[in-house]
């Protein structure tokens, strides 16, 4: 069992919401492509932690939080990075699939996108060479619909194209980093840096959040399926040398009122089923919400990871970080594939350890993220369309 404290679990406020007065407490970058989001979490224990997210496409700021299952001696209490990313990816495609099939008269009755994303991880963390990586997404439409397999091949075809998040997984993004130690900027060793201003550290701007509503967007299930493929097993994931493959599915269908449910499974590690809802109306976290929190939330998973590993001091670990997307192309009416600037992260460490292992945790922690791997990495989705 984890040897730390279940801050999630004693909590007594929801552990997601729409949080009151949030504007005043985080607002997103004005947008530079059409749509922009800011992401600002801390650390709440090794692998907890807590973040709020603003969208300047829905004007909301919602409270998302994150844990790991026993694989990195977490607590389960709520979904690990990785599902934020599929929930956020998958929903995007629907949209986009669901307003190309309009514009182009397209009849569909009934349609569930199943999507599985792999990641790898490789190497020593202490000798530097433990690399987080990204594969091709593979991507099935089931559809009910009257066209022809052609016209259906197209409309998912183009819906990835039209998604924002086109611009982070075609070609290859570098992300974009500052880093704070001990109330001091330092200059980063690896990383590539943003340069201009960096925002305050926001811990004090997360804390005591309270709830607008109590509604849930974000519940959990029993176990995801045991399969063949899973290796993992109690803080298996904090091996010093790893070797392994990655496996996240998330299903999206569409409620009556148009609301987007996701059901996440966590195959490897072997992890909960966590249902997700989305919705760009506000009435859940848009995709761009749910995408930004999953890059974020990885990379800390990564942080917090090596330094435990390496037996090294990090009490506290906060991020803000920002992605500027641009529409979408079919339900923004831009006509174009979606695109996106590099992820920019401003990385705020608390510890006695020195400059040096400050600049060792943010290379390794952008090294072995799987999330930023999928912004440098140039990726395809492999598209299966199945009639029902």
């Amino acid at each position: 069992m984890a040897g730390h404290e279940n801050i999630l679990g004693h909590d007594a406020r929801p552990s997601f919401f729409l949080v009151k007065d949030g504007t005043e407490r985080l607002q997103a970058p004005p947008p530079r492509k059409g749509q922009s989001v800011r992401f600002a979490a801390r650390s709440l224990s090794v692998m907890q932690k807590e973040g709020l997210v603003a969208s300047s496409a829905s004007g909301q700021v919602w409270r998302l939080v994150s844990d790991e299952g026993a694989y990195l001696d977490g607590f389960n209490e709520a979904p690990c990075p990785l599902s934020f990313l599929t929930t956020g990816m998958v929903s995007s495609y629907m949209t986009e699939l669901l307003a190309l099939a309009e514009q182009r008269g397209i009849v569909i009755r009934n349609v569930t996108l199943v999507q599985d994303n792999f990641y790898t991880m490789k190497g020593s963390a202490l000798k530097g060479t433990m690399t987080g990586g990204a594969k091709d997404v593979e991507l099935e439409a089931r559809i009910d619909s009257d066209a022809n397999a052609e016209a259906l091949r197209a409309l998912v075809y183009d819906a990835v194209a039209a998604s924002p998040l086109n611009g982070l997984m075609r070609g290859c993004k570098d992300s974009l980093f500052t880093l704070t130690h001990k109330g001091r900027r330092v200059i980063p060793d690896k990383a590539k840096p943003v340069f201009g201003d960096i925002p305050p550290d926001p811990g004090p701007v997360i804390e005591g959040v309270v709830p607008e509503t109590s509604e849930r967007f974000i519940r959990r299930g029993p176990m995801s399926p045991l399969t063949e493929e899973a290796t993992s097993s109690q803080g298996s994931s904090l091996a010093e040398e790893q070797d392994r493959i990655l496996h996240i599915r998330g299903i999206c269908t569409v409620r009556e009122d148009g609301v987007k449910q996701v059901e996440q499974q966590l195959f490897n590690p072997h992890g909960s089923i966590f249902h997700f809802l989305c919705d760009e109306q506000g009435r859940a976290p848009d995709a761009g919400s749910y995408i930004a929190a999953g890059i974020g939330f990885c990379f800390m998973t990564q942080l917090g990871r090596y330094a435990k590993i390496a037996k090294k001091d990090l009490s506290a670990y906060n991020v803000v970080e920002d992605i500027h997307f641009s529409l979408g192309g079919a339900s923004g009416g831009t006509g174009q594939a979606g695109n996106a600037e590099p992820v920019e992260t401003h990385v705020y460490l608390h510890s006695t350890e020195d400059s040096f292992f400050a600049r060792a945790a943010l290379d390794m922690g952008e090294q072995t993220c799987f999330l930023h791997a999928f912004c440098r990495t140039d990726l395809k989705a492999r598209v299966k369309v199945t009639r029902v």
